[in-house]
């Protein structure tokens, strides 16, 4: 099994196009609702979309982790387009809860943590009352679901990285620093719109979640890292 340095020296070419475009993002930095904006604030999901794609990936079993992150990418980024209007929140929220689904789905239920779980739980329990004064209609019932599934994910990705167990993987470790940074990113995103504007709010919302895709979507690499042990 190849050593981490290694395996991150093969894939950091790979990876050049996502840096070079949330860089370009950063740099414009529009604000204005056009497909121009679309374009910018997707590409580095693009990117990494066809990162996941270029390390490998079919429709056999033992791809079935690559799939569900690539799957979960794809609505990312189709809830990326559509929170450009905000309009299309509900809509985009929906997308990336499908994001949410297949993620979980991915890191799976095994090692539990019920523990881990319920101190997440609890905190997510926190923001959700927080937020609820802001809150009406249908984002009154979205919002908390929504929230539900995110610290779901961010359990299940968490959980993944066993400290004092069994030997765990610098990709787990990614995509729990991942997870983490998405929590992060989305109740960010909650304060700013649901409870008081938040200054730079653009730019710390968007790093953070930049910041989480990547952390999932190396976490990719796992599975393929995992059948090389299995036959060595």
């Amino acid at each position: 099994m190849s050593s981490p340095c290694q395996v991150l020296k093969s894939i950091g070419p790979k990876l050049v196009p996502f840096f070079k475009s949330v860089s370009v993002y950063f740099v414009l930095l529009a604000e204005q609702p056009s497909l121009l904006t679309v374009c910018f604030k997707c590409l580095p999901i693009i990117s990494l979309i066809v990162f996941v794609l270029l390390h490998g990936i079919n429709l056999s079993k033992e791809y079935a982790f690559s799939r569900r992150i690539l799957t979960g990418l794809v609505f990312s980024c189709i809830g990326d387009a559509l929170l450009v209007w905000p309009g299309l929140f509900l809509p985009g929220m929906g997308m990336f809860a499908l994001a949410q689904v297949m993620y979980i789905s991915a890191f799976g239920f095994s090692p539990l943590n019920p523990s881990l779980g319920a101190v997440l739980y609890t905190l997510s329990s926190l923001v959700i009352c927080s937020l609820m004064p802001g809150l009406n209609g249908v984002l009154a019932i979205g919002v908390p679901f929504y929230t539900i599934l995110l610290t779901t994910m961010t359990w299940r990705a968490t959980a993944r990285v066993q400290f004092f167990g069994e030997p765990w993987t610098w990709t787990k470790l990614c995509s729990c620093l991942g997870s983490i940074s998405f929590a992060i990113s989305d109740t960010l995103i909650g304060f700013h719109h649901f409870y008081r504007p938040l200054p730079y709010a653009q730019i710390s919302i968007m790093l953070t979640y930049y910041a989480a895709q990547l952390g999932i979507a190396l976490s990719a690499v796992d599975s393929r890292d995992n059948r090389q042990l299995k036959v060595k």
